[in-house]
């Protein structure tokens, strides 16, 4: 099973990783902890998630031909200072998304897909706290059925 589809097919491709998206951020609008982080986001914005979910999960390279990938992303988070708070309930928003969606359900599926987004939000909390200085020329996270092996940069 693991071995033969992507977590992006696995979860139905880019048009269920859009619904995902956009009904995640519906959420978002309504809620009091994250409405106010999201204010004045672009209109695009469940798209280019949903692009940059799908590249990471296996799907095609979205986010990086369109958006500039990993570097544009990060750039997106530096001095944003997330709190713990904001990113526990994004965590928390995207899984009530994901059953509010159909996305598949079982454990191993499930367990790939939170494991991707607590390691993300733990990492764009880190990013995003003041006088950070992360890897800025990182390639896009591939996620798997496994876990992400920890990126080193270039070796010499």
């Amino acid at each position: 099973m693991t071995d033969e589809y992507t977590l992006f097919e696995w979860a139905g491709g880019a048009g269920a990783l859009g619904k995902l998206c956009e009904a995640f951020y519906q959420r978002v609008h309504d809620d009091e902890v994250l409405a106010p982080v999201f204010a004045g986001m672009h209109p695009d914005h469940p798209k280019y998630v949903a692009l940059w979910l799908g590249e990471v999960f296996g799907g095609p390279a979205g986010y990086t031909t369109e958006r500039g990938g990993y570097p544009h992303m990060l750039r997106m988070h530096l001095g944003r200072a997330i709190t713990e708070p904001q990113r526990r309930r994004w965590v928390n928003l995207m899984q009530d998304a994901a059953d509010e969606v159909g996305l598949p359900g079982d454990p191993e599926f499930r367990a790939a897909f939170v494991g991707y987004l607590e390691w993300g939000t733990r990492l764009a909390v880190e990013n995003s706290r003041p006088g950070a200085d992360p890897v800025r020329d990182a390639p896009v996270p591939k996620w798997g059925w496994g876990v992400a092996p920890p990126y080193r940069g270039s070796v010499a």
